[in-house]
């Protein structure tokens, strides 16, 4: 336009057949100045359509797009989700936070940012992740944090856990948290941050493996009872809220969880967060008491068909 004095319609018009190698004749013919001009143009649209052709290539050959893509599809099933557990972090805990839950039955969204981890979970493919930085509040929020009812921060920094820990608490304040720690003063930290329960794994390993030399067979058989080790066996926690109406207030006896299902409550936890060992048959289920049951797989599942839970 100003050079040759086309007006906006031709100006445009011949820019695009120009970049476009196309090879229409001129809408008039070219000045000296308009010619150089055109040749300037014709070198820098080549060299911008190249590196556009490029950087489109190394999208799809290093399979970025497959992971946005991806990414894009795990944001729309997570927000179907309702009642899962996310978990921080694919380390050692972390994995092992996913097989136990997924042994459940629980649903699971991962949440890393390692491209190591990430690629070890793509091997596996057995649950949902979603690939970013679990500090950042929008991560939290397309993993589904407002749906979820836990969130497990196994990140190996304490100060990471920690900044999880607030900016979940702020997003739900309802989900429950459980975090790892590494540091005993990072205990009382994480608490006053709102995290239910603090796990510290060295001083629980150092404790399990002391526990084996002074009562082998009572933690082999507790590992069973909490599903640690390969065993039909199952402890079930039931909320008292769950079952049907006519239970509340009534006594254990009136559950005859015994005769009918083959299965034993072997304790309780009261509303007031008391715990009750081999409660007696006349125990008052109140409401928010929870139930802790043991049976076999089938005998749990029967009960809970029963119970509709």
């Amino acid at each position: 336009m100003g050079i040759e004095n086309y007006n906006v319609e031709d100006a445009i018009y011949m820019t695009v057949i120009t970049i476009a190698t196309v090879g229409f004749n001129e809408v008039q013919p070219l000045s000296s100045a308009g010619r150089m001009f055109t040749v300037g143009l014709i070198l820098t649209s080549f060299g911008t359509f190249a590196y556009a052709i490029s950087q489109i290539t190394r999208y799809v050959v290093d399979g970025e797009l497959e992971q946005y893509l991806y990414q894009y599809r795990v944001v729309r099933n997570i927000s179907k989700l309702s009642g899962h557990t996310i978990i921080c972090g694919y380390g050692r805990n972390g994995r092992q936070a996913v097989k136990t839950l997924l042994d459940h039955n629980e649903t699971v969204v991962v949440v890393e940012k390692n491209p190591e981890m990430i690629a070890r979970i793509k091997d596996e493919e057995k649950f949902l992740y979603f690939e970013g930085d679990a500090s950042i509040d929008q991560t939290l929020l397309d993993a589904g944090l407002k749906n979820a009812k836990a969130l497990i921060t196994t990140l190996p920094n304490d100060a990471d856990n920690l900044f999880v820990t607030l900016s979940a608490r702020v997003l739900n304040p309802k989900i429950k948290i459980i975090s790892r720690a590494s540091e005993e003063n990072s205990d009382s930290k994480l608490r006053h941050a709102g995290v239910s329960n603090v796990i510290m794994p060295d001083k629980v390993g150092g404790a399990h493996m002391a526990q084996l030399v002074v009562k082998p067979d009572v933690v082999e058989f507790m590992d069973i009872l909490t599903g640690q080790a390969a065993s039909k066996v199952h402890l079930e926690e039931i909320d008292s809220n769950d079952l049907p109406e006519e239970f509340l207030d009534q006594t254990i006896e009136a559950l005859d969880i015994r005769k009918r299902f083959g299965a034993n409550i072997i304790g309780f936890k009261t509303s007031s967060g008391n715990y009750q060992f081999n409660p007696p048959a006349d125990a008052v289920l109140e409401a928010n008491t929870k139930l802790f049951v043991l049976g076999d797989h089938d005998q749990i599942a029967e009960m809970k068909a029963s119970f509709s839970l």
